[in-house]
């Protein structure tokens, strides 16, 4: 399928969604927006998602010069943005069924900061930022950002972060426990596409389990949280993944998944 904003490419079950407006630095219009919706149902036969932007920047936030659809327009038309088209992409992302990595090149401002951090493993070059600038233009967080930074950082650098609209740059983000790590620019890449070919590799069937169960685990009791794991350990254990590790193990040999 052909997009007009983002490119999709699948090769060796490895799929790589790329932004790809990098004259507005991959500014994330609501056609953007939809265009990610669409290709996260494209990803069949992949075992792994790399997200990255083209260009210098990874995503410097909702395109507010979209030519034909402005993303913000006053507080109604930006809930009604939010609602049709940022919201429900985040939640898809949320809901993948396998693992996720973004792969964070310069800006990752306001949405494009929230579609950074939605990610399993985010990697950021030493040039990349993350940055809630929306109390610089009197506005609020959102793509989930009031629930995802307290979480990953704790309410004080939250608050920091939200409330300040300053950049924390990769290094920062690293310290902080923001991202999985920083790297050289040059090696942010091959990186990202490192780890998506380890996961790819592994019992993706498992590992989608265990990214529902940790996103659940956030807002649940103990209790609910050992039923999900119980329901889970049956999903997995009745894969084909789950048979081939077993006899590995009895064979001391290394498994050979097939994410099935």
């Amino acid at each position: 399928m052909e997009f007009e904003n983002i490119k999709l490419e699948i090769a060796d079950q490895i799929a790589t969604i790329t932004l790809n407006k990098p004259e507005r630095l991959n500014a994330c219009s609501l056609d953007m927006a939809d265009e990610l919706f669409t290709a996260l149902d494209l990803l069949e036969d992949a075992r792994a998602v790399v997200i990255t932007g083209e260009g210098r920047a990874f995503c410097a936030g909702a395109d507010l010069q979209s030519a034909n659809k402005s993303a913000v327009s006053g507080g109604r038309a930006s809930f009604m943005a939010l609602n049709k088209s940022y919201n429900p992409l985040m939640l898809k992302l949320s809901k993948l069924e396998i693992p996720t990595i973004t792969a964070v090149n310069g800006a990752a401002a306001g949405v494009g900061c929230s579609i950074a951090l939605a990610s399993d493993f985010a990697i950021a070059g030493k040039s990349g930022y993350f940055l809630q600038a929306f109390v610089n233009i009197g506005l609020v967080p959102d793509g989930g950002a009031s629930w995802m930074l307290p979480r990953l950082i704790g309410k004080a650098r939250a608050t920091e972060m939200m409330m300040l609209g300053e950049k924390i740059h990769g290094e920062k983000a690293a310290e902080w426990g923001l991202v999985h790590k920083c790297v050289e620019d040059a090696d942010l890449i091959s990186e990202a596409n490192a780890l998506a070919r380890r996961l790819a590799d592994g019992p993706t069937v498992a590992l989608g389990v265990m990214r529902q169960n940790i996103t659940t685990a956030l807002d649940s009791d103990y209790a609910s949280a050992l039923l999900r794991e119980a329901e889970g350990q049956r999903k997995a254990g009745d894969s084909n993944d789950a048979r081939e590790g077993a006899i590995a193990f009895l064979q001391k040999r290394k498994a050979e998944f097939k994410g099935e």
